[in-house]
């Protein structure tokens, strides 16, 4: 896959959470956020922010969920002591149920996707072509 393929890709992903309906929607990115940033204000009106506790294994993932939040006017946060690798927001729970999480979830897969094909690419080009994972051998396992 292409960079380019990945961008439109991931457009396409967010016009899908949006509702977009007609053609002229699909075509816009900027239409596509408005719609979910209404979406929100309305959930808002009828139904509490509650805060939410996410927690992830990798920077990667906490970098795209971040950006997802923002880019909705979310705020990111978290406490003292908490985890780099813990994002707090407050959120209605339909939002996150309906919209949120099933968005970051498709272009989670996807941006993995990709960056796996990169890894393994350079690794094969730049290091060595068998990067396959290591033989297991039976016998004792000393720490």
């Amino acid at each position: 896959m292409q960079e380019q393929d990945l961008l439109d890709k991931l457009k396409k992903i967010e016009r899908l959470h949006a509702g977009a309906t007609t053609p002229g929607e699909m075509d816009a990115a900027a239409d596509a956020i408005r719609r979910i940033r209404k979406r929100l204000e309305e959930i808002e009106r009828t139904e509490p922010p509650i805060e939410y506790k996410f927690k992830f294994q990798d920077g990667w993932n906490k970098q795209l969920f971040i950006a997802l939040l923002r880019r909705y006017s979310i705020t990111p946060y978290r406490y003292s002591r908490q985890r780099r690798t813990t994002v707090m927001a407050r959120l209605p729970r339909s939002f996150v149920n309906e919209t949120l999480w099933p968005e970051y979830t498709e272009l989670s897969t996807t941006l993995s996707s990709y960056l796996s094909e990169v890894t393994n690419r350079v690794i094969a080009e730049a290091i060595h072509a068998g990067s396959a994972e290591a033989e297991e051998r039976t016998g004792a396992f000393l720490e």
